[in-house]
């Protein structure tokens, strides 16, 4: 007669010195796949860096040119400053923020679409991790993008950066809020014509209507007011602030905002990826 077959020992407790299954092994923060997602992410644009980092570039600079060759000398001065050197923050914003939101909503959505969304969410990623690592990939992208741009700003003007930490904050500033957007927009679309969609009638309009080619002190009531209620108007108005020295509005006012803003996205992003909404089956 064979021996009879032991019964499978059950985990022991923490206090028998191992950890029972289920529990994390690596502390409260899962770094090494903090830092997978997050070095995923930033390599998933520099792959195409011709796209990611010089397309930007070009786009900016033809802004450049054909404001230039439109109103030639004949336009004046906007808040004091000649119109290119007003110009130029808000080109660089704009960029940034166009980018920031296409990092991680692109991400999101390619994998939902492509069916590999899975490979992100059975790792043991908490929520928390998930919306850092994929943030890190629009800070690293936007940061990328302000640096390029705001070189070829300085050469074109010929003018230096007034307040770079102010610059430096409202940048990240946008870099985190779009990025957060981005991840919304990523998580409620289903495939790319509902992301162009966001894209095309949310971002895009509220990042041309925020101040980029004018001052909001030109408008006519109501759209002056209006433009106030726009968080985008305060990530390019205290841009300029940091780059010019002047602005529409108070930049304590704009961080108090944008940090505000900021810290609701992320917190709605935070409570989706936490529940799964429109990721999990």
């Amino acid at each position: 007669m064979t021996a009879p077959i032991p019964a499978t020992r059950p985990a022991e407790t923490p206090a028998g010195g191992r950890r029972a299954m289920g529990v994390r092994r690596f502390g409260r923060v899962n770094w090494l796949g903090l830092r997978t997602l997050a070095w995923r992410e930033v390599m998933r644009f520099m792959a195409v860096w011709q796209q990611t980092i010089f397309a930007p570039l070009m786009t900016a600079g033809l802004f450049v040119m054909i404001f230039s060759l439109a109103l030639g000398q004949g336009r004046g001065e906007v808040m004091g400053l000649p119109y290119l050197v007003f110009l130029g923050p808000g080109i660089l914003m704009m960029t940034v923020i166009q980018n920031a939101f296409a990092n991680t909503s692109s991400s999101i959505t390619a994998a939902k679409v492509q069916g590999n969304i899975v490979d992100t969410l059975m790792p043991p990623l908490s929520a928390g991790e998930l919306l850092a690592g994929y943030l890190a990939g629009s800070v690293v992208r936007a940061g990328l993008v302000a640096v390029v741009i705001g070189t070829g700003m300085v050469l074109v003007t010929g003018r230096g950066i007034a307040h770079p930490g102010w610059a430096l904050i409202f940048v990240l500033l946008a870099a985190l809020m779009l990025g957060g957007l981005g991840i919304l927009a990523g998580i409620l679309a289903q495939k790319f014509d509902q992301m162009a969609a966001i894209t095309n009638f949310v971002i895009t309009p509220l990042s041309f209507l925020s101040g980029t080619f004018y001052s909001v002190q030109a408008l006519p009531a109501p759209f002056d007011t209006l433009s106030h209620w726009n968080p985008i108007f305060y990530l390019i108005d205290g841009a300029r602030f940091g780059v010019t020295g002047v602005s529409d509005s108070s930049p304590v006012q704009g961080l108090i905002v944008c940090v505000a803003v900021v810290v609701a996205v992320l917190a709605l992003a935070w409570r989706w990826l936490d529940s799964g909404y429109r990721m999990k089956p």
